[in-house]
């Protein structure tokens, strides 16, 4: 073999090898990512750099109320009552694909994926009640200080005022309620699709750190 094709070869490997590092450290460890929509604000405002851990994702460890979240968006975006009636208070999967190619390039490369961050509120066996503007969980008000004073929250779905969440699954919502779609349009995540826990914001630098 000749030095020029060795080399060229010796280079290809090297590449390759480095995009897969790269993969597994995105899809195993942790990714950065860029704030798109208001559904956060006031805690998260858009084009905001966050740096996402997704170790827990990997270790299979349940999100603690209060953490923020990254999951894959369901493919329906609203349920109806006759929806939460007959399967209960879940969000649906129905858009998922059936080969491993197509599970690479969704799961993996994240291309044609889309991502909603929010706020756990409940976790599974909780009891989430929405009146009269108040969260209630397991019968206690929250003081939900991460929302702006004189928000409140509520539902246009009746069967999302007062459920309790699943098992495997969680309830969570944005910190702007009034302009937020979350769970209580389209029903509680499964945890297979929670994808990572904000750890830290790394941009703008003057509140780069945790976020709360």
């Amino acid at each position: 073999m000749k030095p020029q094709v060795k080399e060229a070869l010796e280079w290809v490997y090297c590449i390759i090898i480095a995009v897969v590092l790269a993969l597994l450290f995105r899809y195993y460890i942790g990714t950065p990512t860029i704030v798109r929509q208001i559904s956060m604000e006031p805690t998260l405002k858009q084009n905001q750099r966050l740096w996402l851990n997704r170790l827990d994702r990997t270790m299979k460890k349940l999100p603690e109320k209060g953490d923020i979240i990254t999951f894959e968006a369901p493919s329906k975006k609203t349920l109806s009552e006759e929806d939460i009636e007959n399967d209960g208070p879940i969000a649906r999967y129905e858009e998922e694909p059936t080969n491993i190619f197509g599970k690479f390039v969704r799961y993996v490369l994240e291309i044609g994926k889309e991502s909603y961050i929010k706020r756990t509120i409940g976790l599974p066996g909780d009891h989430i009640q929405i009146k009269e503007g108040k969260v209630y969980v397991n019968g206690e008000e929250q003081e939900e200080t991460y929302i702006q004073a004189g928000i409140m929250t509520s539902t246009k779905l009746e069967g999302m005022s007062d459920f309790i969440v699943p098992e495997n699954y969680v309830f969570a919502m944005g910190d702007n309620r009034n302009h937020s779609m979350d769970c209580r349009d389209f029903g509680c995540i499964p945890l297979e699709k929670i994808e990572s826990k904000v750890a830290i914001r790394i941009w703008p630098l003057n509140l780069w750190g945790k976020v709360e």
